[in-house]
């Protein structure tokens, strides 16, 4: 359950964010329906892997639509400049390749305004063409088309198009070789079904073998930080002659391609430091058991990802995948991306430390932002320049860190509006500054910084804001050596998973009614557009062993259904450890029965989500074959939240262990034995934002009546239904 629609006290705190919530949701659809269209259209491309003729070399046009979409733009390997024509019918656009070449593929990266209608022509004087494709159907997107054909010049010919426009190409592609020369380059992926392992995965969901699946609706992804890696083990060393790399989003700008006999040395065959993402069929000449994409640069604030990483091998690709005996299979030599967060004897040298900020907000949606906020080692609390005069640049932070000290580390847990070009700086009299750090691809969320600086005072100088508003962290975090350090509170320790210690238990077996000793009882109205009334333990009772949660079709406290919920608030809380409930949900459209958690300091009056949210089982009666586990936390909430869904039998026919199990690191989300979620603190850190959750929460039970998330009831909704709970158990 999420309390994204609650009451005005429950929603506070977030400026400038809180009220872009709704935008992003709808970028994020956006986006996601650009990727749907995207997956469709990729999965046409070629296997081919000729040498790429077209890139760079001289193009003309019949027209141009003006001088920022000339014709040599769909020939200079960038995906983001194109050609556009004039707003007619037809319109050519040709490429000299410099001499006559055999012609074996031509790929198409249409732009919106396509041509519905055009021929591929060759020719050897630019005067006397011939057709080597035709077509009246042409659908736009991204076309790669197998052709067989020699000449100088390659032309489409547009007779055709799909819009009220021109035609637009992002890029023209001429693939083969010389007539003299033909490639030996095979045309089938060495790569598919072999062994894939990566320096990380940004989830279960995301492995390093889905890029090796022949499945474009698959994807590797990566964690985030720089550098990371994907390889792909052929099984015994080929002749390595293409290299195709189908891009997600989220792609490389700078890498290289490496082969390797061992898996531990490696030769670089191919390198970029300009990517442009999309589908990236690159000629290379290299031999090794081993292929790896090395990437150093990213073009997004998040990880790599790849749909497909494909080889292509001279002759015929090996069929065999044997593992040598030999240690230097496992490429342990590679270079980590986690992060230290103690580099050496290094400690936390900024906590509850004076601190000074350009400006900072104090209103109604970020009351207070100041400077503090950044050193109070609270994820949920944060520093922002002010709306009325801060939304500016330069702006800038800096932390007194009581004496002079030796920094090696600086963390940046950025809010969305973070720094795309900012310095790391250090003084000793807060007034003279040396850069110790500088970049300007600030990508936002959490930065982890390894530098080398000494002083008293640690500055962050923010000379480029990543949109319209100001700066905003999170957190601020400087380590090192020196200073004047103040000891944050200890944590408690990390449970050993299976936790065996039973700390807290309800077993449902006596009486006839919830246990107030144990459970709060939690009357009134919902949250999230739910209609039913939360009465005083008239819809709870114990029968048979278990909970009985009803929901009826009564008036009471102006609703026309009732429900129960009940929580352990003020009665028992915990930190970490295995939280489990076995649970029957009933079915019905309409019907939302939830297990989850909410931290206490909501108890204090911290505003929902600042407190977090962990949602260990919400099921819709609609589809009660779907469980979802999700986080809530001040940078993703509501239908942003960090969460997934499993599909798996109908829960609504038995019981169910429905589990979180929570450390400092990581929260692993079951029903049964089957794993719904993974989240990885640094991972939810550098994606989604601060990671909430290690301190007290409490639990929550109760089944509501329509809302937002599982829609409306309608005449099949069955009343009175029923969720029972066999027990809840705290493990640590």
């Amino acid at each position: 359950m999420d309390w994204s629609v609650s009451a005005p006290g429950h929603r506070s705190g977030r400026s400038p964010a809180s009220n872009r919530t709704l935008r992003y949701g709808v970028i994020a659809l956006a986006v996601a329906a650009l990727l749907c269209a995207y997956i469709v259209v990729v999965v046409t491309r070629a296997n081919a892997a000729e040498t790429l003729l077209s890139q760079g070399k001289p193009t003309t046009a019949s027209s141009a639509e003006n001088a920022a979409t000339p014709a040599s733009s769909a020939t200079d390997g960038d995906t983001g400049t194109r050609w556009s024509s004039a707003f007619s019918v037809p319109q050519w656009l040709q490429v000299d390749l410099g001499s006559p070449q055999q012609v074996s593929r031509v790929a198409l990266n249409w732009e919106a305004a396509y041509a519905t209608a055009f021929q591929i022509q060759t020719s050897n004087d630019a005067a006397t063409w011939t057709n080597i494709y035709s077509t009246t159907t042409g659908a736009g997107g991204n076309v790669s088309l197998t052709v067989s054909g020699t000449g100088r010049y390659v032309r489409l010919n547009a007779t055709a198009k799909s819009t009220q426009y021109g035609i637009s190409l992002w890029e023209f592609q001429v693939y083969g070789g010389s007539p003299s020369t033909p490639g030996s380059c095979g045309t089938a992926n060495a790569a598919q079904g072999k062994t894939a392992t990566a320096s990380s995965t940004e989830n279960a969901g995301t492995p390093a073998s889905s890029a090796v699946d022949g499945n474009n609706g698959t994807r590797w992804s990566s964690a985030v930080g720089d550098p990371q890696w994907l390889q792909v083990d052929l099984g015994l060393v080929q002749q390595i002659c293409g290299v195709t790399l189908i891009w997600e989003t989220a792609y490389a700008t700078a890498f290289q391609i490496q082969t390797s006999n061992d898996g531990t040395n490696w030769t670089q065959v191919y390198s970029t430091t300009s990517g442009t993402g999309g589908t990236q069929n690159l000629s290379v000449t290299g031999s090794g058991r081993y292929v790896r994409m090395y990437g150093t640069a990213r073009a997004t604030q998040y990880g790599y990802s790849l749909w497909e990483f494909q080889v292509r091998v001279n002759g015929a690709p090996s069929t065999t995948n044997d593992v040598p005996t030999s240690p230097s299979n496992t490429p342990t030599t590679s270079p980590s991306t986690t992060p230290t967060t103690n580099p050496g004897n290094a400690v936390l040298l900024s906590y509850n430390k004076p601190a000074v900020a350009s400006t900072y907000q104090n209103d109604a949606n970020c009351n207070p932002c100041t400077a503090d906020k950044a050193f109070d080692n609270d994820p949920a609390s944060r520093w922002a320049t002010s709306p009325t005069n801060g939304w500016v640049d330069p702006g800038w932070i800096y932390v007194d860190l009581g004496a002079q000290a030796h920094i090696t580390q600086v963390v940046l847990q950025w809010d969305p509006a973070y720094a795309v070009a900012y310095q790391i700086q250090t003084s000793t009299d807060a007034t003279n500054w040396t850069n110790i750090y500088s970049t300007t691809t600030g990508k936002g969320f959490k930065e982890t910084l390894n530098v080398d600086g000494n002083g008293r005072y640690v500055r962050m100088y923010g000379t480029q804001r990543s949109n319209g508003y100001g700066y905003s962290l999170w957190e601020f975090k400087v380590y090192g050596t020196g200073g004047n350090p103040v000891q944050p509170p200890a944590p408690p320790a990390d449970p050993v998973f299976p936790a065996t210690n039973l700390v807290w238990s309800d077993e449902f077996n006596s009486g006839t009614n919830v246990d107030t000793s144990k459970w709060t009882i939690d009357p009134g109205t919902g949250q999230n557009g739910e209609i039913q009334y939360y009465t005083n333990l008239s819809n709870t009772s114990i029968q048979n062993g278990s909970l009985v949660i009803e929901a009826r079709k009564e008036t009471q406290g102006g609703r026309d259904y009732t429900s129960g919920r009940i929580n352990t608030s003020a009665k028992f809380s915990t930190q970490y450890g295995r939280v489990e409930a076995r649970i029957k949900v009933p079915k019905g459209n309409g019907l939302w029965p939830a297990f989850w958690m909410m931290g206490t300091d909501f108890l204090q009056g911290r505003p929902w989500p600042y407190n977090g949210e962990i949602d260990i089982m919400e099921i819709l009666g609609r589809s009660t074959t779907d469980v979802y586990s999700t986080l809530h936390a001040p940078a993703y909430n509501g239908g942003g939240g960090y969460g997934q869904k499993l599909t798996t039998v109908d829960l609504s026919l038995d019981y169910h262990v429905y589990s979180v199990e929570w450390d400092s690191k990581h929260m692993t989300f079951r029903v049964d034995n089957q794993v719904i979620l993974v989240a990885d603190k640094n991972t939810v850190e550098t994606t989604k934002g601060p990671w909430v959750y290690d301190h007290q929460f409490y639990i929550i039970l109760n089944l509501a009546v329509g809302g937002d998330f599982p829609g409306p009831i309608d005449a099949t909704t069955p009343f009175p239904s029923r969720m029972y709970v066999d027990y809840v158990r705290v493990y640590k």
